[in-house]
């Protein structure tokens, strides 16, 4: 790959497979000129510029971005993707540097930001919400600073992000649908989830997923029949009347109603958390 355009020391846009790419690494472009050669040992991240907007705020954040911003936010990730298990998406790099330079700044002027989602944050992602706590300790052990909690909540809200490819007002709506969910549950069955489980733990992450689906309008659609309905509902009454009562308040709440297959899922999902809270 040959440099086409020079960001900073850093980072340059480079083609590659025909295809636009910013290649980030210490000290890439140092002494470097547009057509010379790319050093592959040098290479850290390749982003594939495939959206023009994701295109144009990576080419601003990398012209613009102290390094050292670059180098904690590319830990950070890099620890999140080995404790969740998954790549997150590219999108990340740019919201997270971003929001990490701004937190500092604001640390520095004595300006501390509320996190009005910290208590959902810590409730609904807790793996993220702890992945956020390190980074932290990341960020203390390179600057030298202490941020506040509420940033730990915020940095999870961004992994959750780059998990679902969803800009941060979908996420608060996916947020809130989640809770009211979780509530309804609670009050149904008149008890505290153990929310320690793997189950729960499962519970959530459908709840997450069909949060977002209804706060996109998205139905989930299978080839399960009314057989399959007519025996959760028998099967399970208690975890299907809890089914009803969500329904019926997203029906009322929201512009969508639920499918049989989101009912079947619901149901299943809601009766193994509430028969492992029992044992």
């Amino acid at each position: 790959m040959k440099i086409e355009r020079v960001l900073n020391n850093n980072a340059v846009i480079s083609t590659r497979e025909e295809q636009e790419v910013i290649v980030i690494g210490r000290g890439i472009a140092f002494n470097k000129r547009v057509e010379d050669d790319i050093n592959e040992k040098e290479i850290e991240k390749i982003f594939i510029l495939e959206n023009e907007g994701t295109s144009k705020k990576l080419k601003i954040l990398f012209g613009d971005m102290p390094i050292e911003y670059m180098d904690i936010s590319e830990k950070i990730i890099k620890y999140a993707e080995k404790k969740l298990d998954k790549k997150l998406n590219d999108s990340i790099y740019i919201h997270l540097t971003d929001h990490i330079q701004f937190a500092i700044e604001r640390y520095k002027k004595n300006m501390h930001i509320k996190n009005g989602l910290l208590l959902e944050t810590k409730h609904l992602y807790k793996e993220e919400y702890d992945i956020g706590l390190e980074a932290l300790n990341m960020i203390c052990e390179h600057f030298g600073i202490i941020l506040p909690e509420d940033e730990a909540g915020f940095i999870a809200l961004h992994i959750v992000n780059a998990e679902l490819n969803e800009e941060m007002p979908v996420l608060k709506n996916i947020t809130k649908v989640m809770q009211e969910i979780l509530t309804i549950v609670k009050y149904h069955f008149k008890l505290e989830i153990n929310e320690n489980s793997l189950i729960f733990y499962r519970f959530l992450t459908h709840l997450k997923f069909f949060a977002q689906r209804l706060v996109k309008g998205n139905h989930y659609n299978s080839s399960t029949g009314d057989d399959l309905y007519d025996v959760i509902r028998m099967k399970y009454p208690d975890a299907y009347e809890c089914t009803k009562k969500i329904k019926k308040f997203i029906d009322a709440s929201y512009t969508y109603e639920l499918t049989q297959e989101e009912m079947i899922f619901l149901t299943i999902h809601i009766e193994r958390v509430i028969k492992n809270n029992n044992r």
